[in-house]
């Protein structure tokens, strides 16, 4: 090389060195590390890893890759305390900002692991501990939503209800139980393994039956009544705790909301149907695992039941979108046209697979829930979106969003959704309970599990169905 050339070469080398650096200095401060530090993770596994890298590849999108990053194993970094309880794996999950485990949150934020038990032994043992432990819980008490680890203090104590120092709280949210069976069965499927269904599930499972039974009320109002001393309305239970005035029809009260509001009517039509998939899983179970035939025809009689009483009762025709269901109905012929971004939603029935996403009377709904005439769907400067009363007005929930692409089958739809949840983190890297739908810096919960992974399941979802959209934004 003449020595012209050489100089001219290593000068361009070293420009073009300056401006790697440049760029990944860029970078660094535009999207900074914020996952836990892998030392002080609560949990770790080379599959989730390995996930994550593949998946880093795949995005195109450099703040969309750093979120998934963050988001798929919020779960796993932070809430997660495993243990080895009587020679059986036992996992708590916490939320995140509130230490205490729902049962409906702990089976959402392992969900999207699920899928990857078979590679990893050590994550299997993790999420059969969470069966494992929500089967304790029930036997605890059926009604209540979420757990201390052990006995210990509550702040909600001096609720009236029949409170325990296990308990952290005692809303009956017909959900919660659903999402136990949701969790018990697919581990079952996806890993093959037995191991949770002793005596104590079938036990808990057969709980969860006569409880429903119980909250039909076709025999009187039954045991559980709830009280809170407050200033917030939707923190506590009209009728003398107990709730609205119904009219039994076979439906299931449920007195709370997934998002721990007291139900207006009490006959919660999403999990309602969540119910009728739930007790035709166990009815599988109870037929397959325990050879229980008497069991297993008494649970698909009871979602016979439901699911015809939600046919009579809960399909309402609205002016504008003709034949929808309702999220809430009393039997006397009162019904609530809304929708609340917690899942079990309307919007997020397919998504638990209690209807299919293309029958009708889904689509009228989903129309509704995403228009103006569902009085929690907000629109402003920084998204679009379902909200809930939990959060008053004009605040959107990511959880929503994600929704609303997981159970989109419009290539468009899902790309808007993708950018909304791009746009909304407040350069956090994380996903939140809400936001404000004009200024996404103003939001609730700085660390709310659920919606982390549940956004790191909705990018595996794309990758595996539509991986041409990771190309697109």
């Amino acid at each position: 090389m003449k020595q012209l050339d050489r100089r001219a070469f290593l000068k361009t080398t070293s420009l073009a060195g300056i401006g790697t650096l440049i760029q990944a200095n860029a970078f660094a401060n535009e999207f900074p590390v914020v996952r836990v530090a892998a030392g002080q993770r609560k949990f770790n596994s080379s599959v989730i890893e390995a996930t994550i890298s593949r998946m880093k590849g795949v995005i195109k999108d450099p703040e969309l890759a750093w979120l998934f990053e963050n988001c798929f194993p919020n779960t796993l970094d932070t809430t997660v305390h495993f243990k080895q309880k009587d020679g059986r794996p036992d996992t708590f999950v916490i939320t995140g900002d509130i230490h205490a485990m729902w049962l409906r949150d702990s089976t959402a934020q392992v969900w999207p692991y699920l899928p990857l038990v078979t590679k990893d032994e050590s994550l299997k043992q993790l999420i059969a501990g969470v069966v494992n432990r929500q089967t304790e819980c029930i036997l605890i008490d059926p009604y209540a939503n979420a757990f201390n680890d052990g006995p210990g203090h509550s702040e909600w104590l001096k609720d009236h209800t029949d409170m325990k120092p296990e308990l952290h709280e005692r809303k009956w949210e017909l959900d919660s139980l659903c999402y136990t069976v949701r969790l018990a069965y697919h581990y079952w499927k996806t890993a093959k393994d037995v191991s949770v269904f002793d005596e104590k599930w079938l036990k808990a499972a057969q709980l969860i039956i006569s409880t429903c039974r119980v909250q039909q009320r076709l025999k009187g109002r039954g045991p559980y009544r709830f009280g809170r001393t407050t200033s917030w309305s939707t923190d506590t239970v009209p009728g003398n705790g107990y709730g609205n005035n119904t009219k039994p029809n076979g439906l299931i009260h449920s007195i709370f909301r997934p998002s721990d509001d007291a139900t207006q009517y009490p006959f919660l039509i999403p999990s309602n149907l969540f119910a009728v998939v739930s007790f035709r899983q166990i009815a599988e179970i109870a037929e397959q695992v325990y050879k229980n035939q008497a069991f297993a025809n008494e649970c698909k009689s009871f979602a016979n039941e439901v699911e015809q009483a939600i046919k009579k009762y809960a399909v309402i025709n609205h002016p504008q979108f003709g034949p929808m269901y309702a999220m809430e109905v009393d039997g006397f012929g009162n019904y609530l046209f809304q929708d609340d971004a917690n899942v079990p939603n309307l919007l997020g029935l397919p998504y638990l697979g209690a209807v299919n996403p293309n029958d009708k009377i889904y689509q009228n709904t989903r129309r509704f829930v995403l228009s103006e005439s569902n009085p929690y769907f907000f629109k402003g400067k920084a998204a679009e979106g379902i909200g809930s009363p939990h959060t008053l007005v004009n605040q959107i929930w990511p959880m929503s969003i994600i929704m609303r692409a997981m159970t989109s089958n419009d290539d468009a739809e899902i790309l808007a959704q993708l950018r909304f949840l791009k746009n909304t983190h407040a350069k956090t890297g994380f996903m939140h309970e809400s936001f404000d739908k004009d200024d996404a810096s103003k939001f609730t919960r700085k660390w709310f599990a659920w919606a982390n992974t549940l956004f790191g399941e909705l990018l595996l979802k794309i990758e595996r169905e539509r991986p041409h959209l990771l190309s697109k934004i």
